[in-house]
């Protein structure tokens, strides 16, 4: 009977169980005792071989191809560093999330608790004016993580059915993009019904090689003749660096897929090691950014356009192949981005109207049958809807990516302190300036490309 009443400790059902800290029956706080790592009960975990190809594919998307364009709007001396210190700013928020959840962890004895929970029970321990928005964090997390990654499924939908028609138009007849909508919708649910990490991971490590040859055609064309370094711009003027801000952190953040992996790992502790995963994978990210923006800019200057395969001659045939491997590896991304949404509104809302166990896998796959039908009439009532989501993006992100996490460090450290001469506290403080600053500049980037597209 007592094994019974740790297990609902240790495994609360829902996030209003996690509300005060455990306290032990003689008095003391051995809260530093209870690792949450050791109890995480996680049903077909990932190994770290399987979250490290999960966290590359879910860092590198469509949004690397941009980076050549981005680059035209810093210098090449700007957009290197520029690059570097935006993803180290975002590696370095995820870093203090994941922590911050670790430490309300051990609070609460519990072996995990997810990014809404942490933002609310955070709230409730910070200082007593923050207090007031514990109640809101849990709908506002959630929603927004939800809804953010419904949104780049919808994208996705569109990238996947342009780069077919592309080459079925080349080769074969010319169809609207809607027939291709059509087409791709069995390929989707099917990639979709994969419900768990551990079986998606196959098609992640696929995707990555998938990547590294698509990239190694695009750098052959790039290497290719390149102009004198001379007649591109080390710096640009200042006005222009809002678009290049509004890119590169609408391309680095990740923060739903990289928090999901992480839960289902079979060795979390493995991911925030200083040699772990998320450092290692970051490592890559950032330089694989920072090669294709810096060469991209070197060959193609000002002329870059919104992705890199549109620079490279499109009749070839190895340009072709990059369009297929591109469009192969956006329909495993679906998968992965759609795990989020799935993940959140399923897993926490609806399972636990259905009383009957036995059912809940045949509910959960038309559940999942139905996103990919939303995402399919969203892509083809808004053709356009990538400028939209950028819009939205650059304000979920800056919040979700940036200033929760500093906010939520804020909290958990405030009953502590935040060390000599307040230094935690002002480091936060400077990351919500800076995630305010990346919100504000990434909308008004996304309301002048709303424009130009509208105009």
């Amino acid at each position: 009977f007592s094994t019974d009443i740790k297990t609902v400790e240790v495994y609360p059902t829902t996030a209003l169980e996690l509300t005060t800290s455990v306290k032990p029956a003689n008095g003391s706080n051995d809260s530093n005792e209870y690792d949450p790592h050791q109890h995480r009960n996680v049903k077909n975990p990932t190994s770290n071989w399987q979250t490290f190809a999960h966290f590359l594919k879910a860092s590198v998307g469509t949004g690397v191809l941009a980076m050549p364009s981005a680059f035209s709007h810093a210098g090449y001396i700007n957009g290197t560093i520029l690059t570097l210190i935006i993803g180290l700013l975002a590696l370095y928020c995820l870093h203090i999330l994941i922590s911050c959840m670790y430490t309300l962890c051990k609070q609460q004895k519990v072996p995990y608790v997810s990014f809404s929970e942490a933002m609310n029970l955070g709230l409730k321990q910070g200082p007593p004016w923050l207090r007031c928005l514990a109640p809101i964090a849990i709908p506002f997390v959630d929603g927004f993580l939800a809804f953010y990654h419904f949104g780049i499924c919808c994208v996705y939908v569109v990238f996947i059915a342009e780069s077919i028609k592309q080459l079925v138009d080349e080769y074969l007849v010319e169809w609207d993009v809607r027939i291709h909508m059509c087409i791709i919708i069995v390929p989707l649910m099917l990639i979709y019904s994969i419900r768990n990490l551990k079986l998606l991971a196959p098609f992640s490590s696929a995707a990555n090689l998938l990547l590294l040859v698509g990239f190694g055609i695009i750098l052959y064309y790039i290497f290719d003749d390149l102009p004198p370094l001379s007649e591109r711009k080390a710096f640009v003027a200042f006005t222009e660096l809002p678009t290049f801000f509004g890119t590169v952190l609408f391309a680095l953040e990740a923060v739903g897929v990289i928090l999901a992996i992480e839960e289902n790992m079979e060795k979390p502790r493995a991911f925030v090691r200083p040699c772990g995963i998320m450092n290692g994978g970051m490592s890559i990210v950032l330089g694989l950014y920072v090669l294709l923006g810096f060469f991209g800019y070197w060959k193609y200057g000002e002329e870059a356009l919104g992705s890199v395969t549109l620079n490279i001659p499109q009749s070839e045939i190895p340009a072709q192949v990059v369009k297929i491997f591109f469009a192969i590896t956006t329909w495993i991304s679906y998968a992965l981005q759609g795990y989020v949404t799935a993940h959140i509104l399923w897993g926490k809302y609806l399972v636990k109207h259905i009383k009957d166990p036995k059912k809940h896998t045949l509910f959960e796959m038309l559940f999942r049958a139905i996103i990919v039908l939303l995402t399919f009439g969203c892509a083809i009532a808004i053709p356009d809807l990538s400028v939209f989501l950028s819009l939205v993006g650059s304000f979920c992100l800056s919040i979700l990516g940036l200033i929760f996490p500093a906010l939520l460090q804020i909290c958990v450290q405030y009953s502590q302190g935040y060390g000599p001469y307040r230094i935690k506290l002002i480091i936060n403080i400077l990351l919500l300036c800076f995630g305010v600053f990346g919100g504000v500049v990434g909308t008004y980037v996304s309301i002048l490309d709303i424009i130009a597209v509208y105009s």
